[in-house]
């Protein structure tokens, strides 16, 4: 099954990415080197950090093929890091970057840790969860906990990254 991931496609509820454009860029480079080790451990590479007051209090990397767990993706671990260091399960005011746009079980966790605001590389037509396919993280009041969503940051690094982890792959099982 091949994926395409997208580049330029803005969901009507997420704004453009231009706004906080340096800060943006810089943890989202930053997400694209923790994606990096997950392909070099044989995972999909997805990376995902959390900032707090311009601090980083929480990174990961996908994990759920080395640890043999089915929610080891990389916003769960970089949110569960977040979570011990600030010694709370909720982390309000913080803002989660992410390579690629979070599924459903992420979409859950992010609005259960009360972030602030999500920024995301990709969009993920086949599984995404803020606005390619589903729209979990609604800015209209449906949940208790609204945060800004926006999609699309650096999305031609975040996107190639995975097609040709993906391409990759398909050469190595034909």
């Amino acid at each position: 099954m091949r994926h395409e991931y997208l580049s330029n496609d803005y969901s009507r509820t997420h704004r453009s990415p231009d706004m906080n454009e340096a800060p943006d860029h810089r943890y989202m480079r930053h997400a694209l080197e923790l994606a990096a080790e997950a392909e070099a451990q044989g995972e999909v590479p997805v990376g995902a950090v959390v900032v707090l007051d311009d601090t980083v209090i929480g990174e990961g990397w996908n994990q759920p093929i080395g640890r043999h767990d089915p929610t080891a993706h990389a916003e769960i671990i970089a949110l569960r890091h977040a979570g011990e260091h600030l010694r709370n399960y909720r982390l309000p005011g913080a803002t989660l970057y992410a390579t690629l746009e979070p599924c459903t079980m992420c979409a859950g966790a992010i609005i259960h840790a009360r972030i602030a605001r999500l920024v995301f590389g990709a969009h993920d037509p086949k599984g995404g969860a803020a606005g390619s396919v589903f729209e979990l993280l609604p800015p209209d009041g449906r949940f208790n906990h609204r945060l800004e969503c926006v999609g699309g940051v650096m999305a031609d690094a975040c996107a190639g990254r995975l097609q040709a982890f993906f391409k990759e792959r398909r050469k190595k099982t034909t």
